[in-house]
């Protein structure tokens, strides 16, 4: 119990506090710079729903969670199947592919501020190939998959190590016995090697998914929540309203929601494991 004390303190302080006090917060026309805090009740959470900038920021992050978490997880095994390969140099693209996890996530948006310009390297060499660029962070049909790529290629490292350590522990006496009896390659992988990886799959899952609805510096730094409301994910609209207009008691409210939608989401990916993870009761 001892050793376990700190922790748990530490949870207690720095989590479940200040998460209560935000529920508070959430209740209360709460206004810092001239000290008034005037109880609403629910007022917040009501106003919170008819709000349509409210809708758009829900759609726009689950459609960011979506694309994030697909594409982030597809690349990050298929890196890791490539990546298992008893292949000369090996250890030096598994460098290159986990590098961008540890650039700092203001310096990864910047670069790619100037890669995805209208005059950037992105559109530089398309026009090589005869293909006119858009401006990919201004146009509405383009800036939620611009923001989605960069974020997916600047955390796919971290899945693809885990991933990687999952394939490592696969026994490769299945994988030959599954050839010995006449199975393909792709029914091998799909029937004996998924199956085998699936906890680290419903882990790479639960982590992605929290960490996309969470984003904010690539939205702050490229987007500004534009064009229109088009990447104006909830993290952005808690914090223009807090920040920028000054509604506290408001913001609060939309930090509660949005726990509340990861908590959902996370409970929905936990409970699903009884009926694909493996070895799962």
């Amino acid at each position: 119990m001892a050793f376990v004390a700190p922790q748990v303190l530490g949870v207690i302080v720095l989590g479940v506090v200040p998460f209560l006090f935000v529920i508070w917060y959430s209740l209360n026309e709460w206004r810092p710079l001239t000290g008034e805090m005037t109880y609403v009740g629910f007022e917040n959470y009501t106003r919170l729903f008819a709000d349509p900038t409210f809708s758009s920021s829900v759609t726009a992050s689950l459609l960011f969670s979506v694309g994030v978490l697909v594409l982030n997880l597809t690349v990050a095994l298929g890196l890791a199947v490539l990546l298992n390969q008893r292949l000369k140099g090996i250890t030096a693209f598994r460098t290159i592919f986990f590098s961008p996890v540890v650039v700092s996530v203001v310096a990864w948006s910047v670069t790619w501020g100037f890669l995805l310009a209208p005059d950037g390297g992105i559109n530089g060499v398309l026009r090589l190939f005869g293909i006119e660029g858009t401006s990919w962070l201004a146009d509405s049909s383009t800036a939620l998959v611009s923001l989605v790529v960069v974020q997916v290629f600047k955390g796919v490292g971290m899945n693809m190590v885990l991933f990687l350590a999952a394939l490592q522990g696969v026994p490769e006496e299945m994988r030959e016995a599954a050839q010995l009896d006449g199975a393909s390659a792709w029914k091998s992988f799909r029937s004996i090697t998924v199956p085998m990886i699936a906890p680290t799959i419903l882990l790479t899952g639960i982590l992605t998914t929290i960490g996309s609805l969470e984003v904010f510096a690539p939205v702050q730094l490229l987007t500004v929540g534009g064009p229109g409301d088009a990447t104006n994910v909830l993290p952005f609209f808690l914090y223009r309203t807090a920040f920028v207009n000054q509604q506290f008691g408001y913001a609060s409210a939309i930090g509660v929601v949005l726990f509340a939608i990861i908590l959902t989401l996370t409970m929905l990916q936990w409970t699903s494991r009884r009926k694909w993870v493996h070895d799962e009761v």
